[in-house]
């Protein structure tokens, strides 16, 4: 434990700002599981994907863009790092799109 004034503060800082970079993060690798999920279903289903799955997995999409590009922006993430999580399900998503559409 900290003893001088300062040393506490910056203390209590660190507590705070990690919950807050745990939320973000935990929060990011949520919206993420969700598109996987939504994917995943959609693959083991058969035939075409229907009009209502294509605007539901771009809507998972567009939030998943958003909250890495948020923890990016907070310096949770690195950019490099959310570069490689977003072109792994654009890449997944089109994969799918294709084979769907070739049936």
């Amino acid at each position: 434990m900290p003893n001088i004034k300062s040393a506490k503060k910056s203390l209590r800082q660190d507590v705070r700002k990690h919950e807050s970079n745990l939320r973000t993060k935990n929060k990011m690798k949520k919206v993420i599981k969700g598109l996987n999920e939504l994917v995943d279903k959609l693959e083991k289903s058969t035939g075409k994907i229907a009009e209502d799955d294509t605007k539901k997995i771009q809507e998972c999409l567009i939030s998943v863009y958003k909250t890495v590009d948020k923890a990016v922006k907070k310096g949770i993430v690195k950019k490099n790092t959310a570069s490689r999580k977003k072109s792994k399900l654009a890449k997944k998503i089109n994969a799918l799109q294709n084979t769907k559409k070739q049936k």
